[in-house]
């Protein structure tokens, strides 16, 4: 239980889901950093992020950091708790951009569905799938959450991993990531949570 409680805390303070706004703000604005590693001296990660811009991120002592493998979209079945980023087409229809599978021991943390931004009008939905459809050459999940449900079509190659421990060493050069932190008033970026490239797979989020 307390290890859920841990992983719960610093996932949900990582990415800042809006479900907790009611919650003391930390210092900083909540920032996302998508980029490739150009080097890491051990406290702090230098980031060339998909901008082109240079980000300087101090790593905090109590560091969630994780790396993803990927996961067969056909292995996913009724009952497992995903995230899953999705973008809404014209005929109001969620399609996945990605999918993660998460472990058990994040079951529950930051349930719900609210604005994410991998790309622009993108949602993050945190559920339990209740349902797998095959609707032609896709597969549709039907996902519940505290408060709603949600129907996301998923198409062939859409990125689908779920996340891994990792350890400082994997934090080498040339390497992909994800950060989440909080950009602070005088310009300086803190991050607690970080995702890095396995092999060939790359963050998704």
């Amino acid at each position: 239980m307390w290890t859920k409680r841990l992983l719960m805390a610093a996932f949900v303070a990582a990415f800042t889901f809006p479900a907790f706004a009611q919650a003391p703000a930390p210092a900083g604005t909540p920032i996302h950093v998508r980029g490739t590693i150009e080097k890491f001296d051990g406290k702090v990660l230098a980031v060339k992020s998909r901008e082109g811009q240079q980000a300087a991120i101090t790593l905090a002592d109590k560091l969630t950091l994780k790396t993803v493998k990927g996961f067969r979209l056909s292995r996913i079945k009724q009952g497992d708790y995903v995230g899953i980023s999705s973008i809404t087409d014209a005929s109001g229809k969620m399609q996945a951009q990605e999918i993660v599978v998460l472990p058990e021991a994040m079951r529950g943390v930051a349930e719900g569905q609210f604005p994410w931004d991998l790309s622009s009008g993108s949602t993050m939905t945190n559920a339990t799938v209740a349902q797998v459809a095959k609707v032609k050459r896709n597969r549709e999940l039907q996902l519940t959450y505290k408060g709603g449900t949600a129907d996301i079509a998923v198409a062939p190659g859409t990125p689908v991993v779920t996340f891994v421990d990792a350890t400082a060493r994997s934090l080498k050069p040339g390497k992909a990531v994800f950060v989440s932190g909080r950009k602070m008033d005088d310009g300086s970026i803190v991050s607690g949570f970080v995702v890095v490239q396995r092999g060939k797979v790359k963050p998704p989020l």
